[in-house]
């Protein structure tokens, strides 16, 4: 069990500040006008967090963003001013470069402070308080001098929700405050209310400091969850700096973990409503790692609510329901073009929306990206400096005209298809959850678990091939309900978590989810064909998602397997057509549904030995792993290596 405010308080031993103070140190650090807006701010813990940051800062000014329309132009204009961003030729669209060394998460460079009872991850980077302690003193301490410290109050999801969570950011970057008033709700009017009605707040601390490549060695993203503060110095990307995106994502989920257990998930999750017959909409919540489409499939929704995130909790009523922490989309740019997101584009190229472009290519005030489907430029300026094709990086490897991790900013209201239910308190009822990673080789593109605990291992056994969202990754690597980099405590304490809300008797029986797991990665090498091209297209994923639709709606029937139910291939082709107004080959739907008994009995066992190294994983997972394998070698003794659905039909005919 995770224990709340134990141990020393790092930001506020080290700063110094006592309670009797605060309003002192307030008042010396702020000018007539910041100060009258800090006063409006009574919560005294809140004013005690925010007294000691300047104390350990020491910045040469401290600016409070009320979020009124006159702070947040003051932003924009010295985001402009410093140089953090530069204007673009469309008006509203900004650019904005990190380092060419950051830019992505710097996982090796993050870590949980942890008291030494505490468990953390075995996925995760554990520091000992101690050592945290040593670290922010030697560094932070006099980092903000001559700078100008942000403080700003932000809701993570609508204001007044059941699973909302109010936060602090406190930043000299203006980017990184830019980002958070397209990202986030600011509070300020309401957060001492807030936090009374939620109980507590998280506080986040940033110092950029010089932003050279030569700091970037002592970069750190440290998360003290036990006073639930997080401290991030020497970097910019703003998966390291927006510490109200990861940073506090994870607190949430400590908090869904270890005190709202079986009640509330923290997910990394998009939520996307869709429309079906007869015009109805059902909400999908569906999970995928970072870099694996979860913008693109949010985007299928006719009603869009979350790219990323999702905070999801049981309703009164036996509802299952989910909010956006956020309220704006920090969408990974490459890959957007006019076949497979013409709405982004639109707001992408016209004057129709607020935008920061991060690290992608510029010539003459337009940005470029890979795979635009855009004619690009051969030279121009880019996230490492003067760029020209065919240029080489000290490897010698060719530089991209743009970061494959290259994003887009902009608030979710700009989307055509944003839901009118983004910023209701009440959320949406959820009635079917997704998990997927980017498998080349295995699962076919839709599968659907027969019960509760076979949903909660679906989400459990995601692998996905490393993206380039994390400095340094390769390979292929496990990725838990896609929430593992995120996932601060034990696995198992995690998983016992997810069995417990899917198994919740307070979910009514009308309202039980469906649970799926989706693939739109698979390619042609990996069923017999060449290259690595994917077999389908990604905008395939409207038909997978209408499928689930329609058979929680009992629309449309179903074949049982080892790995859970399977379409049937008339329902689909009858979909592709209605859709997409496009073919289904036969063909195309055997090598995409298939068994291939080796890939998934090898998928089980590198699962299987994997969680049998965790403590206190579940035995109800392996037992399931157990039913899964004896199914696959059963079908592989009866039918070979690949089962094809004719005889997967033929099986369970005779039963």
């Amino acid at each position: 069990m995770l224990k709340l405010n134990n141990g020393v308080d790092i930001l506020t031993d080290i700063g110094g500040v006592k309670q009797d103070q605060v309003d002192r140190v307030l008042r010396e650090a702020m000018d007539d006008t910041e100060f009258a807006k800090i006063e409006k701010i009574k919560n005294p813990q809140a004013r005690m967090k925010i007294a000691n940051t300047i104390a350990l800062g020491q910045p040469d000014k401290v600016f409070v963003n009320t979020g009124s329309e006159q702070d947040v132009q003051r932003i924009r204009e010295l985001c402009l001013t410093l140089g953090e961003e530069q204007t673009l030729t469309v008006p509203g669209h900004t650019l904005h470069y990190d380092l060419a060394e950051e830019q992505a998460r710097i996982v090796d460079r993050t870590f949980y402070i942890a008291n030494p009872e505490d468990t953390v991850s075995s996925l995760a980077n554990r520091l000992e308080r101690k050592d945290a302690y040593a670290y922010v003193k030697e560094h932070m301490v006099g980092m903000m001098k001559g700078m100008t410290l942000v403080i700003g109050f932000y809701s993570r999801g609508p204001v007044g929700a059941a699973a909302t969570i109010p936060a602090i950011e406190a930043t000299t970057s203006l980017y990184v405050c830019h980002s958070a008033e397209l990202l986030y709700r600011n509070c300020f009017a309401q957060f001492d209310d807030e936090v009374d009605r939620v109980g507590h707040f998280f506080t986040n601390v940033h110092c950029q400091g010089p932003n050279t490549p030569a700091d970037l060695p002592n970069a750190r993203v440290l998360m003290d969850r036990s006073f639930q503060t997080t401290f991030s110095t020497f970097c910019t990307y703003a998966g390291n700096t927006l510490l109200l995106k990861k940073g506090n994502h994870r607190f949430a989920v400590d908090r869904a973990t270890y005190y709202r257990a079986g009640r509330e998930l923290s997910e990394h999750m998009f939520i996307t409503g869709l429309k079906g017959p007869g015009g109805r909409v059902t909400f999908f919540a569906g999970a995928a790692p970072s870099g694996c489409g979860k913008t693109t499939t949010a985007m299928v929704g006719e009603q869009f609510i979350s790219d990323d995130l999702a905070q999801i909790w049981i309703a009164e009523d036996g509802t299952i329901r989910s909010i956006n922490p956020e309220t704006g989309i920090f969408g990974i740019i490459q890959d957007v073009n006019w076949t497979d997101d013409p709405m982004i584009m639109e707001l992408l190229r016209k004057e129709k929306a607020e935008v920061i472009f991060s690290n992608i290519l510029v010539k003459d005030g337009v940005p470029y990206w890979l795979g635009s489907g855009e004619e690009t430029p051969k030279e121009g300026f880019n996230f490492q400096g003067e760029w020209t094709e065919g240029k080489k990086d000290a490897a010698g490897k060719d530089i991209p005209l743009s970061h494959a991790n290259a994003r887009f900013t902009m608030r979710a209201e700009v989307l055509a298809n944003c839901s009118d239910k983004l910023h209701d308190p009440s959320g949406v009822i959820t009635k079917v959850f997704t998990y997927n990673g980017r498998d080349a080789d295995t699962m076919p593109p839709v599968r659907v678990a027969r019960d509760a605990d076979e949903g909660v291992v679906i989400g459990a056994s995601i692998v996905s091939k490393a993206t380039a969202t994390e400095v340094g990754a390769t390979g292929v690597k496990r990725q838990p309900w896609a929430n593992q980099p995120f996932i601060p405590g034990a696995l198992g304490d995690n998983m016992v978590a997810q069995f417990d809300f899917f198994n919740n008797d307070a979910i009514a029986p009308e309202h039980r989810p469906i649970m799926a797991g989706l693939n739109y990665f698979l390619t042609h090498e990996a069923r017999g064909g060449e290259g690595g091209g994917l077999l389908g297209e990604k905008r395939d994923v409207k038909v997978w998602l209408s499928w689930l639709d329609r058979l929680i709606h009992n629309e449309v029937g179903s074949i049982p397997s080892p790995v859970g139910l399977l379409p049937e291939y008339e329902d689909l082709k009858a979909m592709f057509a209605e859709l997409l107004d496009k073919e289904y080959p036969k063909e195309l739907y055997d090598k995409q549904f298939s068994l291939y008994a080796d890939k998934i009995l090898a998928r089980i066992d590198l699962q299987y030995d994997a969680f049998k190294k965790e403590e206190n994983i579940p035995e109800r997972l392996f037992t399931i792993y157990d039913a899964q394998r004896k199914q696959m070698e059963e079908l592989k003794a009866k039918y070979g290596a690949i089962i094809s659905i004719e005889q997967l039909k033929e099986l369970n005919a005779s039963k």
